[in-house]
């Protein structure tokens, strides 16, 4: 299903008036394919995403996932919360895996989260590993596996779900410029392959030649839509 931004404005106190991190920001990200959002610091990318996930409440505005409205400035925190549990899946700048679990048993939590055995997930989990070119590590932990390694359990992590939408903040940021072309790459693929509306938010336009759209935000806003050879 598609996602769509419509109308979203993310206004914050600050002191004795407001900061507005996102400006009545309208995007569509369609089923199956990948947008990346680029910008400099400060320009309201995270903040966006953070909307997008359902992590911050949007002062305006709403996201809706296929004819679905999932996130509004009114929704409660329990429905975020399922939300981003059943349609969502998310990698972050750090990949974020418990030091005490497998790169498997990583996957296979997603499924106690739910109320699920994680058995009935393994299969789909050792398939996502072997997709994302790390499946002779599925017994290893974290401690044992590269950055970018890790950062492949993380994506295959967030997959494990089958999420309507993915949301991928600076996966390439600790990583170098080769690796993180091919962090891009199988992001790329993989959208595709599982129909998921990908959103990533990258600072490096250089990593970026697989993305279907690239969007330019500055100052809180859309800036531009522009194909990504013209990067």
């Amino acid at each position: 299903m598609d996602l769509h931004l419509e109308g979203i404005t993310l206004v914050y106190p600050d002191g004795d008036s407001t900061l507005t991190a996102v400006n009545d920001v309208d995007l569509t990200v369609p089923a199956g394919t990948t947008t990346a959002l680029l910008g400099p610091s400060g320009a309201g990318k995270s903040s966006l995403l953070a909307v997008a996930a359902g992590l911050t409440r949007p002062s305006s505005g709403t996201v809706t996932i296929g004819d679905d409205v999932v996130f509004t400035p009114t929704t409660t925190v329990a429905r975020s919360t399922r939300v981003r549990l059943e349609r969502l899946g998310m990698v972050f700048q750090s990949p974020q895996l418990l030091g005490s679990l497998t790169a498997l048993e990583q996957l296979e939590l997603h499924a106690h989260l739910r109320g699920r055995r994680p058995s009935s997930v393994r299969g789909r989990a050792l398939e996502l590993l072997d997709a994302v070119g790390v499946a002779d590590h599925a017994g290893k932990r974290p401690a044992q596996l590269s950055g970018g390694q890790r950062q492949r359990v993380a994506i295959a992590r967030a997959l494990v779900g089958r999420p309507e939408v993915l949301l991928v903040d600076e996966p390439t940021s600790a990583l170098d410029h080769e690796r993180g072309t091919q962090v891009v790459e199988l992001i790329t693929r993989l959208a595709g392959e599982t129909g998921a509306a990908t959103l990533l938010v990258s600072h490096d336009a250089s990593t970026l030649a697989t993305v279907d759209v690239t969007v330019r935000m500055l100052d809180a806003r859309i800036e531009e839509g522009v194909a990504p050879t013209t990067i």
